[in-house]
């Protein structure tokens, strides 16, 4: 029982917070008709069927499918390291950095063993790392936080995007100077074999999900892979208001209650939980005078630095729902909130899952990875930070 709270507290310490903050929040303010505005639904039913969507589509395998095909054609250390940390930053913007970093990690780490460049494993997994967050920031399905902020202004997605845009191609060129300066071009091992080597089941392990769905060199999903590619389309549309989020929601579950019940198994229902437990804390909040004018000061006139400040302590999602309680300057609330994912190693929850990653496969390299990790992070918040500041 202690082993599995110790457990729960390590993987959902955001939630379990959360949890509290409502719970305290239920005694200032008792429960009443006005609770039941709190909750915002379309976030929420947005978000749950986006996770379940990329969840299946991780299940079958498609996105290191995917991988494997495009680093086929890397000749040199510097080719291979650009597709990886291009594989992060092109598929968080529609996938999650979360599950982009899931993905691409461990297939990374795998990768550079093949091409003799596991040394380098630090600094690649650190960039691949920031090609997710920046990556993420310039769509609103990249984050859940992007997510809510468009559902909660009523923004368009060309508007959001249009925001975001000049951070994340300045990141994206930034990207490719330090990669061009720390990688030569000095020819990596052949990487043929690279679809077995990296995708088929170890004898003496379990089988991935997507192996045990389809089996392997049985074309990875077949005609999965179109059905949740329309799937996926079906929440853009919702995303971008163009069908009912009920049709949505009825054609999402209709489907996997056919073609993989499993997955529903397999999404992080924590997220949504959380977002709900921040819903009830501020929705709570606001109705006591005190606090919100405390809350309202703090923030003041600089929603940006404050965002950005704030997602270094306790991460950049809930600092988005906290402080779009009692700031209506939506732009640099955008801005600073995904910017804000940058800099320490929780700013953004997505970056420990590539510390855990490289530390559980080389648990001497912690330190390095931490120092590594910091430096090239804070070197871009302050590049794009002052890129903000110029812009205005």
């Amino acid at each position: 029982m202690r082993r599995w709270l110790l457990k729960l507290l390590k993987s959902e310490t955001i939630l379990i917070v959360a949890s509290v903050l409502a719970l305290v929040s239920c005694f200032i303010v008792p429960p009443d008709a006005e609770y039941r505005s709190y909750i915002h639904v379309n976030t929420i039913t947005q978000l749950c069927c986006l996770m379940i969507v990329v969840c299946g589509l991780q299940r079958i395998g498609v996105f290191r499918v995917i991988g494997s095909r495009l680093l086929q054609h890397a000749s040199t250390a510097r080719n291979l390291v650009i597709i990886l940390v291009a594989l992060t930053f092109f598929s968080a913007m529609l996938i999650t950095n979360d599950v982009a970093l899931v993905t691409f990690v461990p297939f990374a780490a795998a990768v550079l063993i093949m091409a003799n460049m596991s040394e380098r494993v630090v600094l690649v997994v650190t960039l691949m790392t920031i090609g997710a967050n920046v990556g993420s920031m310039l769509t609103p399905i990249g984050n859940a936080h992007n997510l809510y902020l468009k559902a909660l202004t009523g923004m368009s997605s060309l508007e959001m995007i249009s925001i975001m845009a000049p951070y994340t191609t300045a990141a994206a060129v930034l990207l490719l100077i330090v990669i061009a300066i720390a990688f030569d071009k000095r020819p990596v091992s052949q990487l043929e074999d690279l679809e077995a080597g990296v995708l088929a089941p170890e004898p003496d392990k379990p089988h991935p999900d997507e192996i045990r769905i389809t089996g392997y060199g049985a074309g990875y999903g077949g005609w999965r892979t179109i059905v949740y590619a329309l799937l996926f389309i079906v929440c853009l549309l919702a995303v971008s208001n163009f069908i009912p989020l009920w049709v949505m929601c009825v054609v999402v579950v209709v489907t996997f209650l056919f073609t993989d019940r499993r997955v529903f198994k397999h999404v992080d229902w924590g997220l949504p939980l959380t977002f709900c437990m921040f819903f009830i804390f501020i929705g709570n909040m606001k109705r006591v005078p005190e606090f919100y004018a405390l809350a309202q000061s703090l923030v003041g006139g600089h929603p940006l630095e404050v965002a950005v400040a704030s997602s270094q302590v306790i991460s950049n999602v809930p600092t988005t729902l906290l402080l779009s309680g009692f700031c209506d300057q939506w732009k640099p609330l955008i801005i600073g909130t995904n910017l804000g994912g940058m800099g320490t190693l929780i700013a953004s929850m997505a970056s420990l899952i590539s510390y855990k990653n490289v530390v559980r496969q080389y648990p001497d390299k912690k330190g390095r990875y931490l120092a590594v990790y910091s430096a090239v992070n804070v070197l871009f918040l302050v590049v794009l930070l002052a890129l903000s500041w110029i812009i205005g």
